[in-house]
């Protein structure tokens, strides 16, 4: 029988600090009816000074490893103080700095020192296209397990004084640890779709930073430093892509849309959830819906929503699930797998809030 790679462990985590959205009506000019009814969100969480990408990617690959060796009677990491993890992934666009990647930071600070370790960069598909990748060199032979993260800071990113992207993102991160397996085990990622358009590049962009400003010698615009979006058009484009994606994959492993369980989107906003929930055919119980409470937490807003839902009995053995993202690049990707029975523990900070309501109770 082929290998295949597959999910034994999961853990989240977000900052300490949840803002919540009369903290931004105090700041800047909305409110907290504003942003709800146009996102969903009613709180996110931001690190403090000093704290960086890294420091979030540490616990939440510290918590999938504790959950993979808790579940090793499921095939998860054997126990003791190094897990045998032999790659790190870090899906992020908020790197600790532009030089040198950051996963290797990561892994040192888990005593996976000498493992390789690399970042991905595809922003709010970031996960899923890490995902992929560890998946395949898993299934290659070239690694036997693996320990993939998507954590990003976006509020080290974002203008101060824009009302718009302040109310949507937040930092969080989340990560899972992939085996080698079998393609009929629980767990066992069953195929991908992954996709960009480069035509797009200025939809969600930061301008300045990158070796194009720097070129050229001359400072950056007033602004260009800080995270643009243009919200209508990457609405359109998220709703279609991720759709199109997902249909395809389905296609591909023989799931027809209606027969999904749960689908994880990227949390962006609870319309785009909706509406490509709506397209696969899908009620809105079986959308995980967690952005009410972290907000767009970018790379980690899938594994996020996956430990989230995992720990509060959201996510059940057995259930078909599919995953499906779109972020800057433009970029797009899902994957589906069969869930695992895990033993994941409660998000810090999460586990104590009120649960959060169904897409359907949303304004």
């Amino acid at each position: 029988m082929s290998r295949a790679a597959v999910l034994c462990g999961l853990g989240g985590w977000v900052p300490a600090k949840a803002v919540a959205n009369s903290t931004l009506a105090d700041q800047l000019d909305t409110t907290d009816e504003w942003i709800r009814t146009r996102t969903g969100i009613r709180q996110r969480f931001v690190i403090d000074p000093g704290q960086a990408t890294s420091d979030l990617a540490v616990e939440a690959g510290r918590r999938a490893l504790e959950s993979a060796r808790r579940t090793r009677e499921h095939g998860g990491v054997d126990g003791g103080p190094a897990p045998d993890v032999d790659l790190v992934v870090l899906a992020t666009s908020t790197p600790d700095h532009p030089c040198p990647a950051t996963a290797p930071v990561v892994a040192r600070r888990l005593g996976l020192a000498s493992v390789a370790a690399f970042d991905v960069g595809a922003v709010c598909t970031g996960f899923v296209y890490a995902l992929a990748t560890a998946a395949s060199m898993v299934t290659a032979g070239l690694a036997r397990r693996a320990l993939v993260i998507g954590a990003d800071t976006f509020s080290t990113i974002l203008d101060p004084a824009d009302r718009t992207t302040r109310a949507i993102f937040g930092d969080g991160a989340g990560a899972v640890v992939l085996r080698a397996g079998r393609p009929d085990e629980p767990g066992a990622l069953l195929g991908f779709d992954l996709g960009s358009d480069g035509g797009g590049e200025e939809l969600i962009t930061v301008r300045a930073g990158g070796s194009r400003q720097r070129s050229t010698g001359a400072p950056a615009p007033e602004g260009d430093e800080w995270f643009s979006m243009r919200g209508r058009e990457v609405f359109t484009q998220a709703v279609l892509s991720m759709s199109r994606s997902a249909e395809a994959l389905l296609d591909g492993i023989g799931w027809r849309g209606e027969e999904l369980d749960r689908m994880v989107a990227h949390q962006a906003n609870v319309r785009i959830l909706r509406a490509v929930g709506e397209q696969l055919g899908l009620a809105e119980d079986r959308l995980v819906v967690n952005l009410d409470r972290v907000g767009n937490t970018v790379a980690g807003s899938i594994p996020l929503a996956l430990a989230d839902a995992a720990a509060s009995g959201g996510l059940r053995p057995g259930q078909r699930v599919l995953l499906t993202g779109f972020g800057g690049g433009l970029t797009w990707g899902s994957a589906a797998l069969r869930w695992p029975e895990l033993q994941v523990e409660p998000v810090p900070g999460l586990d104590d809030d009120e649960p959060a309501p169904s897409p359907g109770t949303h304004p």
